[in-house]
């Protein structure tokens, strides 16, 4: 870890910059300072092709002068803007305050857009189709590369045009995860559920209250001990919004489908993370974006 808190690079390339500067700077006067064997007609001696003959004439000014201006450029750059490692420049730029300064001249240009939807209802909003354009554009910007252009998700991430989602689809309850984020956890189970048998069993009952394909026999013996699982899930497996847990009668499958699926989850469990957007967000534009959402399961 050491090699990433080292102020070793820094002191590095540093060097090298005052290093390279005053090299130039040294050529340059050693250019200017030495002088080459010459015969009488200027000409160095070097013969190419029978008759190119190399003379000793002097750098033209102009490349000179554009030499020097370098030098001192570079000089005054490094003076007033960070480039000598951990020095801040006596300018107090940064790339992260021009960020942020730009990031609060376009929050000013288009607050008086947000303020009309702040007044609004979310539902209102999403019926709204400046707001759903807007809203279209941070989705696609922020939130496609998880949930798809299509909002349908895929194997780990939720598919948002679908009613049912893990912890509520209220519009407030989509406020907070777009704010606040989500952490999803399933224990592995499988040592508390039993042997490999009774897991198999449980995934059969779940299949069963799911209402899909099943072994009916396997079923009714993992509905035993499927009360392992109601602590979380309850006993009708219908889940707990308030802790994330699935619904299992409401057929969605977030981390794949069947019989051996369910059993991967039992014995490995899993967790899933929605990262928080709060910090990148301004409150109208997380309540917008929550519109569009909403809007995709609530046409």
């Amino acid at each position: 870890m050491s090699d990433f808190t080292s102020n070793f690079w820094s002191v590095y390339v540093a060097g090298i910059t005052i290093f390279s500067i005053v090299a130039c700077a040294v050529l340059l006067w050693f250019t200017g300072k030495a002088k080459a064997m010459t015969a009488a007609d200027n000409t160095t001696g070097h013969v190419w092709d029978d008759d190119l003959r190399e003379m000793n004439n002097p750098l033209p000014r102009w490349w000179v002068g554009l030499f020097i201006i370098t030098i001192i450029f570079a000089a005054f750059y490094l003076y007033f803007y960070p480039g000598l490692g951990g020095y801040a420049g006596k300018a107090g730029w940064t790339s992260k305050g021009q960020f942020e300064a730009e990031v609060a001249k376009g929050d000013a240009e288009v607050a008086p857009l947000y303020a009309k939807f702040t007044a609004m209802s979310v539902e209102d909003i999403s019926r709204d189709p400046q707001a759903h354009a807007i809203g279209e554009r941070l989705f696609m910007n922020n939130c496609s590369q998880c949930h798809g252009s299509d909002a349908r998700g895929g194997k780990g991430f939720p598919n948002l045009t679908a009613s049912y989602r893990l912890h509520g689809g209220r519009p407030e309850d989509l406020i907070e995860t777009i704010t606040k984020g989500r952490v999803g956890q399933m224990p592995p189970m499988a040592a508390a559920v039993g042997s490999a048998d009774d897991v198999k069993n449980v995934a059969n009952y779940v299949l069963e209250i799911s209402g899909n394909p099943h072994d009916s026999v396997r079923a009714e013996l993992g509905k035993a001990k499927f009360v392992v699982c109601a602590a979380c899930h309850g006993p009708e497996g219908k889940g707990n919004q308030q802790i994330g847990s699935a619904n299992f009668t409401a057929n969605q499958w977030l981390h794949g489908f069947g019989e051996a699926a369910i059993i991967n989850m039992v014995n490995n469990g899993k967790i899933n993370i929605m990262p928080a957007q709060g910090g990148k967000f301004s409150e109208a534009q997380i309540r917008v974006l929550a519109a569009y959402v909403w809007g995709l399961s609530n046409k």
